[in-house]
């Protein structure tokens, strides 16, 4: 509530004050103890409570600490910025590179050896797994987007299993402790994991046996990652249609 990340026991009273300073804030920080009384018809002994159930000595305190919340919004509500081509462009160049399909080659032969796919991630890079399992589910074989790690356990997961089993994991950090967590559970059975992020420094890409880094600007809009998955959506489609080539090719042989 306000400048605390904890909900406050507020009285009636005190949570029309609270509903006068959302809705008023670029006001309020500038009102006296006797203006913010008079524009909520209670007495400046009831707006002293209110401060200190926001853990304010005083009103004055509650007005610095009101100013800095202030202060945080503005710098959260700046525009983003537009989209830079540019970036898309270098990106698409860096695909050419012998580094690239080297890449895209391991992940195919991991993937072709693979008779069950699991595609991880959360938020959006959950919509990239979804996307995924939808997309080798049509093209090569029967695969599931896991876009809840916490809530989908793996602890009896069938022997047989052991050595068909692939997870592609997507993480723009590449340090999300869920799918983390996630991928240490699977590590006690003999899988292969490939993982996609935005860099190859970090945990999730070092605990994979293969990892596809895209490299472009990390984004951040208030508390949420934007950064753009354009990147991810390309590695999808033409590792996914590698896959297909080859497997057709192998069943031709």
């Amino acid at each position: 509530m306000l400048f605390l990340n904890d909900e406050v026991d507020l009285k009636p009273t005190e949570m029309e004050i609270y509903n006068y300073i959302n809705a008023n804030l670029d006001k309020v920080v500038y009102m006296r103890i006797r203006e913010l009384a008079d524009a909520t018809f209670v007495s400046t002994t009831t707006i002293l409570r209110f401060c200190k159930k926001f853990g304010c000595q005083g009103y004055s305190d509650f007005r610095v600490r009101l100013l800095d919340y202030r202060k945080s919004i503005r710098e959260n509500n700046r525009l983003i910025q537009e989209l830079d081509e540019t970036v898309f462009i270098e990106y698409f160049k860096r695909t050419a590179y012998h580094d690239f399909k080297n890449m895209i080659q391991k992940a195919t032969d991991i993937i072709l050896e693979s008779d069950l796919l699991f595609f991880v991630g959360t938020g959006t890079s959950g919509v990239m797994a979804t996307y995924g399992s939808i997309l080798f589910s049509s093209l090569f074989t029967f695969s599931l987007p896991v876009i809840d790690p916490q809530n989908s356990p793996v602890y009896y997961l069938p022997d047989q299993l052991d050595n068909h089993i692939c997870l592609i994991v997507f993480s723009v950090t590449g340090h999300n402790a869920e799918v983390s967590d996630y991928i240490n559970r699977f590590r006690v059975h003999p899988i292969k994991i490939i993982s996609i992020t935005n860099s190859a420094n970090s945990q999730i890409a070092k605990s994979s046996d293969l990892n596809i880094p895209y490299y472009i600007n990390t984004e951040m809009y208030q508390d949420t990652n934007i950064t753009s998955q354009i990147p991810v959506v390309y590695i999808l489609e033409r590792l996914s249609r590698e896959v297909y080539y080859q497997k057709h090719l192998q069943n031709q042989i």
